[in-house]
């Protein structure tokens, strides 16, 4: 059996990338008591370490977390040159908001809900919807790769309702701000 020195759980502490802090809140202890710890200056509880060790295992899980871990396989798609009431009702039986446009299999852009409701400001609800979806889409969601952490899928997130997962060149998967936050229920 191996016991943990306080260098070795500074290390692994900054392995992980957490400050005292953040390992602190994780394991339920103070800041200090793990400064004390790794200092040498205490002899900590059993209790202690061992939820400190268990706040090391949830970061490790935690950084093990990859686009292919949480994508939707199952990608709907649709050709640029459909009509947008196509997409209007795609989106209605999927209950999705916004679909890739792809050709050939590469993506070339995207439809949502917000740009359908944004190019009604100034045209017939009718004319929108016999348009075609080349005419109204937007630029195509970010392109990633299946080992892309999950932390960078949540910064793309921020600024775009989906990204697309390409694998050898072709569409694997797609995730969207719902499946990250799918991740909350552990």
């Amino acid at each position: 059996m191996h016991l943990p020195t306080p260098d070795s759980i500074r290390q692994k502490r900054n392995e992980l990338g957490l400050t005292q802090s953040e390992l602190a809140k994780r394991a339920g202890v103070s800041q200090p008591l793990i400064a004390r710890i790794e200092a040498g200056d205490v002899d900590p509880r059993l209790s202690a370490l061992k939820r400190i060790f268990a706040a090391f295992d949830e970061s490790e899980n935690e950084s093990q977390v990859v686009a292919r871990n949480i994508m939707n396989t199952m990608v709907i798609s649709i050709s640029a040159e459909e009509p947008v009431d196509a997409a209007v009702k795609i989106m209605e039986e999927n209950d999705i908001s916004q679909i890739p446009v792809v050709e050939n299999g590469v993506p070339i852009g995207s439809i949502s809900e917000e740009t359908i409701v944004r190019s009604m400001t100034d045209k017939k609800a009718m004319e929108v919807s016999k348009m075609k979806i080349r005419d109204l889409m937007g630029d195509t969601f970010p392109v990633i790769s299946p080992g892309t952490h999950v932390k960078v899928v949540s910064h793309l997130l921020e600024t775009t309702p989906a990204v697309i997962v390409l694998e050898s060149g072709q569409i694997a998967g797609v995730v969207t701000k719902h499946d990250l936050m799918k991740l909350l229920r552990g």
